[in-house]
């Protein structure tokens, strides 16, 4: 670790003091954190210290602090003046929303550059900001912890490519291990002699000394960058897929090859055109690529995952405890959804708890997509009724949320569609639901149905009225009314019983609870 990355340790930093074990701001709202990289600067705010912060605020310059180090040993002129630029608006942002001191780092262009040290004090004579400049293996650091902070089961290799530099991480057991840097970013490339030929023979060679440094064993490589999610999202314009959520998108090896020698043959242009691309960003594709095709061909990863968090979230989960760190993060979403948005906070876990019988036999991974949707059932009550449904398909699917798969979000998605709406036919979701099986499909409406009946049964707690039964192998589906409340299973109640019933292929049945 550098000298200034190790006086944060000391003087109270980003890396110092954990504002979360400190009672007067625990509490805090919101919480901002700068990365001044390579090629972007950028600004977020999180808001609510919490497992799952969601985005209060995000700003990104394309600053190109790095362009052309390699060959001046200088940082970009007009990049630093973006920079800084950038920088002083930040500042005065952070001032208006009374946040505290903003958590600032610097990477591989301002700890490379002969006038860093000169950029580094003008920032804090300028805009009062101290740049926290972090060497390659800190750098790499918190990009892994950034993954564990959507990802806290990851397993397998952390990448993260900048402008002038790449990294590698291990991360297992919520743990990040052995940590490696190179100079594969695309600024960099940009500067290797002997042509394409010199610049494919430098690509591998160094490649090869970071796979001697931290083995190929590793079966998943997590992406993250700005230039690898560039690229996740001309993957996804090839293979014609229908959802666009970067987060835990997941590549094979071989759709990233040939995405990579479909980049090689086509117009940038009208790629960029079509993906919504920056310029800035698509330039720096080309080389990037390369540089990913190298990274499959040299470790042979057998899945490839974008991660949309980095060295921002990382520095976001360097302040949590290890208790707080081991929370589900799409629980925690899903709570505070529930806390700030829904009419009775609280009564999702008393529905999923009534509908927890339909799911005696169910994995882990079910019961908990169960309970997230239970938590989120109720919190699109504002929306107009006629397009409930939809807001909450939309939510799922294009929410901020961690850890959850695409096939996930739609699997959510779809339950809560159902939660407002018995048919699915003719909505404009159906393309996504492609990316579901037909038992998943079956098993989202299920769910869905469940938690519509389940949510009108009582006001308070559906526990209160009744209890359900279901035998699968009977195929009768038994709700058990408690004395009195017999007015409670009215029609609108029978119809959605009945309903849930037939979409388990049972037969409904109910009962009077004994005195």
């Amino acid at each position: 670790m550098n000298k200034d990355a190790g006086l944060a340790m000391d003087e109270g930093g980003p890396f110092g003091k954990p504002l979360f074990d400190d009672p007067s701001v625990r509490a805090l709202d919101r919480i901002g954190v700068v990365d001044v990289g390579s090629n972007s600067v950028r600004m977020v705010v999180f808001d609510g210290a919490a497992r799952s912060p969601a985005y209060f605020y995000n700003e990104k310059v394309m600053a190109g602090l790095g362009q052309g180090l390699a060959e001046t040993g200088r940082l970009n002129p007009k990049g630093r003046e973006r920079a800084l630029a950038a920088l002083k608006r930040f500042a005065a942002l952070a001032k208006g929303m009374s946040l505290p001191p903003l958590s600032c780092v610097a990477t591989a262009a301002v700890r490379e550059a002969e006038d860093g040290p000169e950029f580094q004090a003008q920032v804090e004579r300028e805009t009062g900001l101290k740049l926290w400049v972090i060497d390659g293996q800190e750098e790499a650091r918190l990009s892994a912890q950034g993954v564990l902070l959507g990802w806290p089961e990851a397993e397998g290799l952390v990448c993260d490519i900048g402008g002038n530099s790449m990294e590698l991480a291990e991360v297992s057991g919520g743990k990040v291990g052995r940590r490696v840097t190179s100079p594969l970013g695309p600024f960099r490339l940009q500067q290797v002699p002997g042509g394409k030929k010199g610049l494919h023979d430098f690509i591998e060679r160094t490649m090869e000394e970071l796979a001697a440094e931290i083995g190929t064993h590793h079966e998943r490589i997590y992406l993250v960058g700005g230039s690898w999610r560039a690229i996740a999202r001309l993957d996804m314009e090839r293979r014609g897929y229908p959802m666009t959520v970067l987060h835990e998108y997941r590549m094979g090896p071989q759709s990233v090859l040939q995405t990579v020698q479909w980049i090689g043959k086509s117009n940038l242009e009208e790629l960029r055109a079509k993906t919504g691309t920056s310029l800035a960003r698509m330039e720096l594709v080309p080389l990037a690529s390369l540089v990913l095709r190298q990274l499959v061909l040299t470790f042979h990863p057998k899945e490839i995952d974008v991660s949309s968090y980095g060295i921002r979230e990382g520095l976001l989960y360097e302040q949590m405890p290890e208790r707080l760190r081991m929370r589900d993060p799409l629980l925690e979403a899903c709570r505070h959804a529930e806390r700030t948005m829904a009419r009775m906070p609280g009564f999702g876990k008393k529905l999923y708890n009534f509908l927890l019988p339909l799911y005696s036999n169910a994995s882990a991974e079910r019961l908990r997509l169960v309970r997230a949707a239970c938590l989120l059932h109720d919190t699109t009550w504002r929306a107009h009724p006629d397009y409930r449904a939809e807001v909450c398909f939309d939510n799922a699917t294009r929410a901020n949320l961690g850890g959850l798969s695409h096939a996930e979000r739609v699997f959510l998605g779809l339950a809560l569609l159902h939660r407002y709406k018995n048919s699915r036919e003719g909505s404009r979701m159906e393309p996504l639901f492609a990316l579901l099986t037909d038992q998943q499909i079956t098993d989202a409406e299920v769910l869905g149905k469940a938690m519509r009946f389940g949510a009108m049964f009582a006001i308070k707690s559906p526990e209160d009225a009744g209890s359900l039964d279901w035998r699968p192998k009977k195929k009768v589906l038994q709700l058990t009314l408690k004395p009195g409340a017999e007015a409670l299973f009215g029609e609108v109640a029978q119809s959605r019983f009945t309903s849930l019933a037939q979409a388990l292929g049972g037969e409904a049945k109910v009962v009077m609870a004994k005195e």
